[in-house]
């Protein structure tokens, strides 16, 4: 059984093979030139600085510039990123899809049925082996991704948490791709057409993903608040990756009365018409800057729980799937 499911894959692992050692090649020589680049523009002693001390006087200036160079170079490689968002779908797609619904469309499982196979045997060696080929897909595309992306995660002001980053790297994209591998070969059981089957991977999988990112993600754990005020202050470290969820100006009994804002005025200063800075956006005495956000540190820690979510997914399905396959005919 597994030679035979072999055979009927070979095709496709030759193909992901292929294209992985070619996506490999092309991240090796751009990573190691954003990695030179990152280096030559003096921006890993930036970033060490800044989360260490803080913007001192002259130096936001200068590594501002000195990142908004390294961008314009190697900016447009983040197009590149939107492939490495549509791996895990694509391998549902074309893995997970026609693992249950080709062999029925074509009539194929009928003859292995009648070689003494049973279908609990016979679902779950298909089952394990491209699971375990999506597995290690997975593994190298998410983690080589991780170290390609590396200079620019650490950007002017970026946060890994946001969505276009967070899910092309790290360990989130073994768990997608398991989910799509399996959603599609549930698919499979519920239509055993190929297209119907695909159709229904790629609606499940985009909403599921849509779904998590923006009702669960917020929310695996409770979100802290950082308060400073609008006048005399310093502004809060933009290069410890925190992702900000909300934020805004408060006034001194805690409303909030300028959402999604911050003012920050130098002591004593005054707005164009002599009153105190922030008075002409309602802003009175006792006013303060605020932000919910999930901090940085945590993001392994969100990858690891998103990974988990989307496994156990799979492995629903995957016994939802072999349930189903009893009952085909």
């Amino acid at each position: 059984m597994m030679w035979l499911t072999w055979r009927q894959h070979r095709r496709e692992a030759f193909f992901a093979l292929a294209a992985l050692a070619v996506l490999g090649t092309l991240m090796a020589a751009t990573g190691l030139a954003m990695r030179n680049a990152f280096d030559d523009y003096g921006l890993a002693e930036c970033v060490t600085r800044f989360r260490d001390v803080g913007a001192g006087p002259g130096l936001g200036e200068t590594c501002n510039r000195a990142f908004n160079q390294f961008y314009d170079q190697y900016d447009i490689l983040n197009l590149v990123g939107v492939l490495f968002l549509a791996l895990p779908l694509i391998v549902g797609l074309f893995w997970g899809a026609p693992l249950i619904a080709r062999e029925v469309e074509q009539g194929t499982h009928r003859l292995v049925w009648t070689q003494g196979v049973s279908r609990r045997h016979w679902v779950l060696v298909k089952f394990g082996l491209i699971g375990a080929a999506a597995l290690v897909a997975s593994v190298a595309y998410g983690l080589g991704v991780s170290w390609w992306m590396s200079p620019l995660n650490q950007g002017w002001e970026q946060s890994r948490f946001d969505a276009f980053f967070f899910d092309m790297q790290g360990v989130a994209p073994i768990g997608y791709t398991l989910f799509a591998v399996a959603l599609g070969a549930f698919a499979g059981t519920v239509w055993p057409r190929m297209l119907p089957a695909m159709a229904a991977t790629l609606v499940g999988f985009v909403g599921v993903r849509v779904a998590v990112a923006v009702l669960a993600r917020p929310r695996y754990l409770p979100a802290e608040e950082l308060t400073y005020p609008v006048q005399g202050a310093t502004e809060p470290n933009r290069v410890g990756g925190d992702w900000v969820l909300s934020n805004g100006v408060r006034d001194a009994s805690g409303k909030l009365v300028a959402p999604n804002s911050e003012v920050i005025c130098p002591p004593g200063a005054t707005g164009p018409d002599g009153r105190v800075c922030g008075a002409d956006l309602g802003i009175g005495p006792g006013a303060y800057n605020w932000q919910l956000y999930q901090p940085g540190s945590r993001y392994w820690l969100f990858q690891t729980i998103e990974t988990g979510v989307f496994a156990a997914l799979a492995a629903l399905l995957i016994v939802l799937a072999v349930r189903r396959i009893r009952r085909l005919a």
